[in-house]
């Protein structure tokens, strides 16, 4: 249907003359290519052509070409029928000189539990960035005169490789063991059994470990454990950015204005409860996260971190290992991550601190309504159609739009393979659909809302609904353990489903909630809470110093008769 139609598009859109001018593009070697072709088209040389298509209104012109078993040496064809973004054709390029880049994002077949192979790109331990991911072929920028009239055809080889990554990036082991903070900072690479099942190879998930100070020196000791939620890091990730490049740094650093080394100095002199402190590397082949819960798509990555991996952190590290025990906090991704989390696991978790999470109730799916309209894309009236903003700066000037956003992600893959933000949510809360890829949601096309996958959505992944619907059993388990932070200017409009979930908290009964929220007047995207006189960078500079005593005394308080809450705190 879609090649039908673009097909139809590209002859309306021009006479055939004027459309004749095409690109060509070769990707050397000798086996058959499977992946996605993205060509971008740039009017500035630097930063490089593949480093400037980006979401917003700043970003340079791409093309994609879906490419399955094409024959070596074949060109790839870009004209006027292949789909771009910002413009949707080249025949809507006006003619002039242009730096040309092209990248090619090699896929590998993966053979599902399900019976279903699908074709997706795997993470190289990049965090799922299609433009430097290594092995990826793409060429040296060129300068090239296009002409929409012209019969000429333009070529590219891509002759360069991206390189593996190298230094200190590489293993992670390394980093741990040579770092100046490797008696705390650890990593462990974990083979995870659900997940290799799931996917059909072998699947792992990486665990960056930071211990308390003391922990060689107490044996006896066992510790709460709290996990942060973040993107893909290829090192350590912000949480563990305590670590000071080298001993001088740390004792030259005494000015206490860096944040890094002042949550450094607190962590290793005691100032900060002795926690052990996990992030989870979850990188998949969908986006450089996995949400931390179980998914038709994505594959059980809650009871991989839960039922796999964390028991294997605390027997190895000496963790409690008990709920009372455990807590979460996160922004973004990870604070949708910390709130799912402890809303999923009940009993597993003491306390979630969610800052900015991502949509937490489907009637604010950032600025669109999914269950009321019927077009994520446009508000339509009599005369009257406009589109729906999806991201702004936090005096309201909008700088993307819901039809936009969409349009860069299908240019960078189809079938929910972009590795960008829309996708990988279609890809966590959607039911696998008939061809082994995500069920759609949104027709990236048209903005057409599907109410038959929305209904799963409801009843697996909107928070606000699961509370709701669950609360006579949620709710007692849930007592003092939810507290949330956006800033009302957020970026993505992140806020105003927190709002929503608000609301129906404050509405329960037996118990009533007890979840805490703080909005940040004008704050944009990011903002963690913390005392109204600070600023937004100082508040998040200190959030684990702020978060880590809120959550340590809460599991004090609230310690089943009997358990250890005495030699962790030496």
């Amino acid at each position: 249907m879609r090649s039908l139609c673009a097909m139809l598009v590209a002859l309306w859109l021009c006479g055939l003359p004027a459309c004749a001018q095409r690109i060509e593009v070769t990707v050397p070697g000798d086996k058959p290519l499977n992946g996605h072709l993205i060509l971008i088209i740039a009017r500035r040389a630097q930063p490089e052509p593949r480093m400037q298509l980006s979401e917003d209104y700043e970003s340079a012109q791409g093309f994609g070409v879906d490419v399955e078993n094409l024959p070596p040496g074949k060109p790839i064809v870009v004209d006027a029928a292949t789909f771009g973004y910002p413009r949707r054709s080249l025949a809507d390029l006006e003619a002039g000189d242009y730096f040309v880049q092209a990248v090619f994002n090699l896929y590998e077949q993966f053979h599902l539990a399900s019976g279903k192979d699908v074709w997706l790109p795997p993470d190289r331990g990049e965090g799922q960035k299609w433009n430097r991911k290594p092995g990826n072929p793409f060429n040296t920028p060129v300068k090239l005169h296009f002409d929409p009239k012209s019969r000429a055809t333009l070529k590219l080889t891509l002759d360069q490789t991206v390189p593996a990554i190298e230094g200190t990036d590489a293993d992670p082991a390394v980093i741990a063991a040579r770092s100046p903070a490797a008696k705390w900072l650890k990593y462990m690479r974990f083979r995870s059994e659900k997940l290799s099942a799931f996917w059909g190879r072998d699947m792992y998930l990486g665990a960056w470990v930071l211990l308390p100070d003391g922990f060689d020196e107490h044996p006896d000791a066992k510790y709460p454990l709290v996990v942060y939620q973040d993107h893909y890091h290829a090192a350590s990730g912000p949480a563990f950015s305590a670590v000071p490049p080298d001993p001088a740094h740390a004792q030259g650093r005494r000015d206490g204005g860096d944040a890094a080394y002042r949550l450094y100095q607190d962590w290793t002199t005691g100032r900060l409860p002795r926690v052990i402190l996990l992030y989870v590397q979850n990188a998949n082949p969908y986006y450089d996260d996995s949400y931390a819960v179980d998914s038709a798509n994505v594959g059980p990555y809650g009871a991989a971190i839960n039922d796999e991996l964390i028991p294997a952190i605390e027997a190895k590290y000496r963790g409690i290992g008990q709920g009372w025990a455990r807590a979460t906090y996160g922004g973004s991704t990870g604070g949708w991550e910390a709130a799912a989390t402890q809303i999923f696991y009940p009993d597993r978790y003491n306390g979630a601190y969610a800052a900015c999470p991502d949509p937490v109730d489907f009637h604010a799916y950032q600025n669109a309504n999914l269950y009321d309209w019927t077009n994520a894309f446009y508000l339509k009236g009599d005369f009257e159609e406009i589109s729906v903003s999806a991201d702004r700066k936090p005096d309201g000037t909008v700088i993307a739009t819901m039809p936009g956003e969409y349009a860069y992600e299908y240019v960078l893959g189809t079938h929910g393979r972009s590795t960008e933000q829309w996708d990988i949510w279609q890809a966590v809360f959607s039911p696998a659909g008939p061809d082994g890829y995500p069920a759609e949601v949104i027709q990236p096309m048209t903005g057409a809302i599907d109410k038959k996958t929305l209904a799963y959505w409801h009843d697996h992944y909107d928070l606000t609904a699961i509370l709701k619907r669950d609360w006579a059993t949620l709710g007692p388990k849930l007592e003092g353990k939810l507290h949330f932070a956006v800033g009302d200017g957020d970026t993505y409009f992140l806020n105003n489903a927190v709002h929503l979930l608000q609301n129906q908290l404050e509405a329960t009964t037996a118990p009533h909630s007890d979840a805490t929220f703080q909005y940040g007047p004008g704050m944009p995207h990011c903002y963690t809470g913390g005392p109204p006189e600070y600023t937004m960078q100082q508040n998040n500079a200190n959030w684990t110093q702020r978060v880590l005593p809120l959550m340590t005394e809460h599991m004090r308080k609230t310690a089943p008769p009997g358990a250890d809450v005495q030699s962790w705190r030496y």
